[in-house]
C-alpha cells in the first residue's frame, strides 16, 4: 500500500527519533496507535452499515464506475448493427433491392468486405 521496504522504514524511524526526540516519541507512538485503531473501527462500522442498508444481494459489479469507460461505450455502440443495417439485411435476405445498394458480404453499407474487419468500425476509403 505505501511501498515502504525495511530499509526505508528504518530511515523513517531514525528521522522521527531525531526530529521528535526520544522524550516525546512514546507519546506520539500512542497517539498514532489510537488513530490507527479509530480508523480501523470506523472502516469496520462503515462496512457493517453498508451491508445493513444495501443487503447481501447487491451486485457490486453493477455499481462499479469503471464500467462507464467512454472508450468501451463507443466501441460497443459502433459494434452494434444500426437499424438501417438490420433492415437492409432483412430486405437482402428476402430478395429486396438492398443487394444493389452496395451491401457487401460483411454486411456493411457502402464499404468493401476487405475493409470491414470484425471488432472495428467500418471504414470507407473513398470518403476520406
Amino acid at each position: 500500500m505505501l511501498d515502504i521496504n525495511g530499509g526505508e522504514f528504518v530511515v523513517l524511524v531514525l528521522v522521527a527519533i531525531v526530529v521528535v526526540g526520544p522524550e516525546r516519541l512514546p507519546e506520539y507512538a500512542r497517539q498514532l496507535r489510537t488513530l490507527v485503531v479509530r480508523g480501523r473501527d470506523l472502516l469496520t462500522e462503515s462496512k457493517q452499515t453498508i451491508r445493513a442498508e444495501m443487503g447481501d444481494e447487491v451486485d457490486w459489479r453493477e455499481l462499479d464506475p469503471r464500467q462507464y469507460d467512454p472508450r468501451r461505450i463507443v466501441r460497443e455502440a459502433l459494434a452494434e448493427p444500426s437499424a438501417s443495417d438490420v433492415a437492409a439485411r432483412r430486405a437482402g435476405a428476402s430478395g429486396g433491392v438492398a443487394g444493389a445498394t452496395g451491401a457487401g458480404a460483411a454486411g456493411t453499407t457502402g464499404v468493401r468486405a476487405a475493409e470491414a474487419t470484425p471488432g472495428r468500425a467500418p471504414f470507407d476509403s473513398e470518403a476520406t
